[in-house]
């Protein structure tokens, strides 16, 4: 049985759980993280889901997804989900998410890192994960076109691609300030 930390719109915990499962009560929130992997040429590490997942089974997803446990950060949560789907060890110490999403019952937290990884050095969690490959932006906007990729809305993807080079939302620094 997996518990949940619950949050106040502050994103502050309130000291509540919930089971997996579980309808999110009304006025709060849960965390979900998302690790976003690229490659030094730009591409996405991608993952197909196992086709006995529940919720978007078989299809391909962005290279790590998953809820925070009771007792979890972020970065803990992303650490830890990462280890677990692709068998990558990776610190996320000091590390805060690219971007962070609101949705009705939650919240979700994306890393984006870059990492040349081996694919036959990862060791894929065979309850979540039945395959890992790389790809472009192009062809992940085609798999939504064609239903093969979560439904994600494209102008994230696009997004999180472009978050990949661009540490910040402007273009110039502020010359008033030093």
């Amino acid at each position: 049985m997996e518990l949940f930390d619950l949050y106040n719109a502050d994103r502050e915990r309130t000291g509540k759980t919930m089971v997996r499962g579980e309808r999110v009560p009304d006025g709060l929130y849960r965390l979900v993280i998302h690790v976003c992997i690229f490659s030094s040429d730009g591409r996405m590490l991608i993952q197909q889901r196992q086709p006995f997942k529940h919720g978007w089974s078989n299809m391909w997803d962005i290279s790590v997804g998953g809820c925070a446990v009771a007792g979890d950060t972020s970065r803990a949560a992303a650490e830890r989900e990462t280890r677990e789907e692709l068998g990558l060890s990776v610190d996320f110490t000091g590390c805060r998410p690219t971007l962070t999403l609101n949705w009705e019952h939650g919240c979700d937290d994306y890393f984006v890192l870059t990492r040349d990884v081996d694919l036959s050095t990862l060791t894929l969690q065979p309850e979540e994960v039945q395959r890992v490959r790389w790809v472009g932006l192009e062809e992940i906007l085609q798999m939504i076109d064609d239903g093969s990729f979560i439904p994600y809305e494209k102008n994230l993807i696009r997004l999180l691609f472009w978050r990949r080079d661009h540490s910040s939302a402007h273009t110039k620094s502020d010359p008033t300030r030093s």
